[in-house]
């Protein structure tokens, strides 16, 4: 015959664990080369995105090279001023690598703003000049072949400017259509110019050179915005992954917050693929951040809102692993407690090659085989309620090879009940009636731990 006797601990010592494990919540920052190696990896994703850029821009110079002499010469420091301004901000995004400031942010829109303005105040020159060429028609309306000339040379140029635009610029992305309305402006200009009406068609080349123009700078500033808007994202996320690699393990905290020399936290194994998840959705985000389609607007809800999520999802599963391994020492302990009790009233001893967790898994139930010396046994086995519960269920299973009787059931239960109280361990007792079983509960032995000696998991 056997008897069920359940004792369940109270949520008192539960939270003194929790005390303990949500010291570790708050992932190490200061981790031994950290700002380095996202300096480093930040660096290498500024150099990658602006290699393109840099390519790019070489290509729209050789474009220009190949403008008229009257274009070439108004779009010469326009090129000039932009591939200054990549440089200088490659450059910046270099040396502030590795940290995200306010201050950064700020310095760098005043030096965008500063770019912008010089932009503008040289467009503003290109247009009064091109209105003082557009003068010229007049004196040579009667010339028509050089009027032809003068019209055919902007077209061309214009012409050349939108092929600049649509070969090398992404102009999909930020001026979706104003492209294709552009080109129908140059062909519309071309229909003038066949028809003989040079004046309108010189008009009309003239402004959609300069509109193809300033969408090339307004492009480029956008690109610009969307090159710092990546590195920030980038920088946020790789610092998860780099915390999130410099607390794959952490130090096992004692009663009194002293780490225990020569315990670790194995948080991989202990988060029960909780940590593997926060990596791989870092990996997915940084993937995100490093492709060139992501727009600034994607990018800036990786900075400001997926990374610190990351980030508490990495401290949460740290807090959780160290949880699960407190309360695993803990089942040890108290199975410990029953052993040791039910020997000095019973004269039960503990069968160590019998006992231990489920499959030899820390993180399952403890479950330790007691033995009479006239043959009956007993099993304590030590589970949390449900995972993460804040309730240990401690089970008291005789299996008795004659009778018990229930009063001795029943005694046994409330010594074990009286040796918790005075380990101070806050605990309540079922009210139920011990339960009648048949046979044995399955014991699966697997690694042998004896009761409280050993840290599992480390």
């Amino acid at each position: 015959m056997s008897g069920r006797k359940r004792i369940q601990v109270d949520q008192s010592e539960w939270y003194r664990l929790q005390q303990r494990a949500r010291q570790l919540r708050e992932v190490k920052r200061d981790i031994p080369r950290l700002f380095a190696d996202v300096r480093a990896q930040t660096r290498a994703d500024i150099d990658r995105a602006f290699s393109p850029l840099q390519d790019r821009q070489r290509r729209q110079q050789e474009a220009v090279d190949r403008l008229s002499d009257r274009t070439r010469h108004l779009e010469a420091d326009t090129t000039r001023r932009l591939q200054e301004q990549a440089d200088r901000l490659h450059q910046d995004l270099r040396e502030t690598a590795g940290r995200i400031e306010q201050d950064t942010r700020q310095r760098l829109e005043q030096q965008r703003k500063e770019a912008e303005n010089a932009l503008a105040a040289e467009r503003a020159e290109r247009r009064a000049e091109t209105a003082r060429l557009a003068q010229e028609i007049d004196a040579f309306k009667e010339d028509r072949a050089r009027a032809e000339t003068t019209v055919r040379t902007w077209l061309v140029d214009a012409r050349t400017m939108a092929d600049l635009v649509d070969g090398e610029l992404p102009h999909d992305r930020y001026a979706p259509g104003r492209l294709d309305r552009l080109r129908h402006r140059i062909a519309t200009a071309e229909e003038n110019a066949a028809d003989g009406r040079f004046d309108a068609a010189l008009a009309v080349a003239q402004e959609t050179f300069h509109e193809l123009s300033d969408l090339r700078v307004d492009i480029e500033q956008r690109e610009f915005e969307r090159c710092l808007a990546q590195k920030e994202a980038v920088e946020a996320l790789v610092q998860v992954e780099m915390l999130a690699e410099g607390n794959r393990q952490r130090p096992v905290v004692g009663p009194d917050a002293e780490v225990i020399a020569g315990y670790l936290l194995d948080v991989v194994h202990w988060s029960e693929g909780e940590y593997d998840r926060v990596r791989q959705d870092t990996g997915q985000a940084l993937a995100r951040a490093r492709d060139p389609r992501t727009g600034v607007e994607d990018l800036r809800g990786l900075r400001d809102e997926e990374a610190p999520r990351l980030e508490r999802s990495l401290g949460e599963a740290v807090e959780r692993a160290g949880m699960r391994q407190l309360t695993s020492q803990l089942r040890v302990n108290l199975a410990d407690v029953v052993a040791e009790t039910l020997a000095e009233v019973a004269y039960y001893d503990l069968v160590e090659e019998e006992s231990g967790y489920d499959d030899g898994d820390p993180r399952g139930a403890f479950r330790a085989r007691l033995r009479h010396a006239g043959g009956n046994e007993i099993t304590v086995e030590i589970e949390q309620a449900d995972k993460d519960s804040p309730q240990c269920v401690i089970r008291v299973v005789s299996h008795d090879h004659d009778s018990t009787a229930e009063a001795d059931l029943r005694d046994r239960a409330e010594a074990v009940y009286q040796a918790l109280r005075e380990q101070g361990v806050p605990i309540g007792l079922e009210a139920s009636a011990p339960e009648a079983e048949r046979g044995t509960p399955v014991l699966r032995p697997g690694e042998q731990h004896r009761a409280g000696r050993e840290n599992p998991g480390t």
